[in-house]
């Protein structure tokens, strides 16, 4: 089986952040280690019908993308990357 998160240290700029609401069905992907209030300049919704969700991207203000907001995540991501998913605001 392939793996889909390599091990990573605390701290490891690698390590990629999961959260998610399960009353909510969102989960958001973080791309960079810490987004801070305004860190996010602005958003692509990818709504595509063929998928049946609702996907966002957000981007820094140099255009990076920081951070991947997924609607619906039930149905869009693995179980077990929502198991490793914690809860927002931890």
């Amino acid at each position: 089986m392939r793996r889909l998160f390599r091990r990573t240290k605390p701290g490891d700029a690698s390590a990629l952040t999961i959260t998610y609401d399960p009353g909510a069905d969102a989960a958001y992907l973080y791309l960079a280690e810490s987004i801070g209030p305004g860190g996010v300049a602005f958003t692509y919704g990818c709504d595509p019908a063929e998928v049946d969700g609702m996907i966002h991207l957000d981007f820094d203000q140099a255009g990076t993308l920081v951070g991947i907001e997924v609607l619906g995540a039930r149905s869009k991501l693995r179980p077990e990357v929502l198991a490793r998913a914690v809860p927002p605001g931890r």
